[in-house]
């Protein structure tokens, strides 16, 4: 079942963030672009320089590497992520693109089929929508196609899901779309460490990937280990993180809904309600089920979370294989969802604070699968 945002107050949550998001989302913003996750001494970076760092660290390991889309060369990018690359690579590696998605995502993926890698960045995934022919018929399916003779390595990037004050038509989350692809490889970053290991994973990857990032996160700052500043740093493809270990019930969560589902944990640990496990998934397809299935043999509860709609969402696949799965025998209640609304995202910042997942949910709907059983 897919829990509604209500905020019927069950456990004690501080609910100040919130207060100031519902009267004054610009400074909210401002002040969530200025987060830091701290880190025990060690280097910190925002998400927007990790994926710099990726794609000059790639662009400079293979020549075949290149960047085109929307301004991301004279303007450095629409939200800096490509800052500097063009004055290091130049015009033939960093290609600024007519407003036509259809049309340079079409010249990407055929000159991926000639064996360049190309970087596709959309200025959001709510364009993409343009070119999702190329996407899905093209880039997708062709390699099946042609007999397994003609690869397609090509990474198309940019923000997903919902933003702040973009309305309806800007705020989507395509995660499951991509997801439900055969042929495309999807995933969706959280922290720093996430962004730069999964792109630098996608640009080499012989398959078209799709990255999945969140305007929100692209400001915030992460501990980076050593391992993460290495050239060589990737993450692998397929496999999951535990964020968080614990006992109690397990939260899965991707993209931004990984920060929430920490704090509630945090949280609900302080107050002596439960110890919580913290799984970010990292990638949507292929999903890392068992990471999940061995997780919640050792909590016998699951909740999962995500930005998207409820129908047909991330959260109802994994509810689905594990039901499939010999974890299904370990439960000891239903597996929960919490999503965003199933609503067109509203434009009013009262009425859209309460259209997504926060710490508050996550929280409250954790106690409540606590307290419940199956058949009871």
């Amino acid at each position: 079942m897919s829990s509604m945002l209500k905020k019927a107050a069950v456990v004690s949550i501080p609910t100040v963030r919130q207060a100031l998001i519902r009267s004054n989302p610009v400074l909210a913003n401002a002040l969530l672009a200025k987060r830091s996750y701290n880190s025990k001494g060690g280097v910190e970076m925002t998400v927007r320089d990790a994926l710099n760092s990726a794609l000059e660290e790639e662009m400079i390991a293979d020549e075949k590497v290149y960047l085109l889309g929307e301004e991301v060369g004279q303007y450095n990018g629409a939200y800096k992520v490509s800052k500097g690359l063009l004055d290091k690579f130049g015009p033939k590696r960093v290609i600024d693109t007519p407003i036509t998605e259809s049309g340079f995502c079409g010249l990407a993926v055929g000159s991926a089929f000639a064996g360049l890698k190309p970087v596709c960045e959309f200025m959001t995934w709510n364009f993409a929508m343009q070119a999702i022919d190329q996407i899905v018929n093209s880039a997708a399916k062709t390699h099946y196609m042609s007999g397994g003779n003609v690869d397609c390595p090509i990474t198309f990037r940019g923000p997903n899901g919902a933003a702040s004050g973009v309305a309806a038509q800007h705020s989507q989350c395509f995660a499951a779309w991509y997801g439900s692809v055969p042929g495309l490889k999807v995933v969706s970053p959280w922290n720093s460490e996430d962004a730069k290991g999964l792109l630098k994973a996608a640009i080499r990857d012989p398959n078209p990937v799709v990255v999945l990032e969140n305007e929100l996160m692209y400001g915030i700052s992460f501990p980076m280990s050593e391992a993460a500043l290495s050239k060589d740093f990737v993450v692998e493809i397929g496999k999951a993180k535990i964020e968080k270990e614990g006992s109690d019930i397990t939260i899965v969560a991707h993209s931004r809904s990984v920060g929430f589902a920490l704090e509630a944990a945090e949280l609900l640990e302080k107050q002596g309600v439960c110890k919580a496990e913290v799984i970010n998934l990292r990638s949507i397809r292929p999903l890392d089920i068992d990471t999940i299935i061995k997780s919640v043999k050792k909590t016998n509860r699951l909740v999962t979370v995500e930005g998207g709609w409820p129908q047909y969402g991330v959260g109802s696949e994994i509810c689905a294989q594990i039901m499939e799965s010999e974890a299904f025998d370990h439960l000891d209640a239903p597996v929960v969802r919490v999503t965003g609304a199933d609503i067109p995202t509203p434009y009013a910042a009262n009425l859209e604070s309460f259209a997504f997942p926060d710490t508050e949910v996550i929280a409250r709907v954790v106690q409540r699968t606590l307290n419940k059983k199956i058949g009871a």
